[in-house]
């Protein structure tokens, strides 16, 4: 018999979307995933562009390892080969990706450039994978919480792609670069872990 994990309640699936956007931010409390984030925020449209693209492939990725791992690793007994296996599941999901942005908008792939290719070993996207194993979450709360992630890692690009182009355009070039993408980084983060309370200040 296959051992997954018992069943959650509907009402528990909240506080895993909000712990995923907020508490346990995979951009701003865990600082994963930070090479889009510094490379992108200087552009709105630039950032929309990859928060849809990297929500799609954490969804998409939570949906197919889930089972992967349930139903043919653990039961064969290979968990050595869940990141293995996961990366391959993501890489997958970013090359189709990669093909219908390539393919319906040209612009936004070419202002994308290497970063669309990286979601493949972005450790946001992996991460989320295997903290649903190892948070030993049901298949539709790895969904939800991968949903969450996704949509925590879109808010802190767009809010900060804001932030940043406005300054930008207003002449403050300290926060054109990789010092101010850290800089605007660092202030959000503070806001969010005092008013969340994952750090008392």
């Amino acid at each position: 018999m296959i051992e997954t994990p018992g069943y959650l309640p509907t009402e528990a699936l909240f506080p895993i979307v909000v712990d995923a956007m907020f508490t346990k931010n995979f951009l701003l409390v865990m600082f994963l995933g930070l090479c889009s984030y510094v490379g992108l925020t200087t552009s709105s449209e630039t950032s929309k562009g990859m928060s849809m693209a990297v929500t799609f492939v954490m969804t998409m990725s939570a949906i197919l390892t889930w089972p992967i791992f349930y139903y043919l690793l653990k039961p064969n007994k290979l968990m050595f080969l869940q990141t293995i296996c996961f990366i391959l599941v993501i890489a997958s999901f970013v090359q189709l990706v990669e093909f219908i942005i390539h393919r319906y908008s040209p612009a936004l792939y070419r202002s994308l450039g290497i970063y669309l290719p990286l979601i493949s070993t972005n450790c946001a996207v992996l991460g989320v994978v295997l903290l649903n194993v190892k948070e030993d979450f049901t298949y539709g709360a790895s969904i939800v919480y991968a949903f969450g992630a996704g949509l925590g890692y879109s808010w802190v690009m767009l809010a900060t792609a804001a932030i940043r182009e406005k300054l930008i355009m207003r002449g403050v070039d300290r926060f054109s670069g990789f010092i101010g993408a850290f800089f605007a980084a660092m202030m959000m983060a503070l806001i969010v872990v005092s008013y969340f309370g994952v750090v008392k200040l």
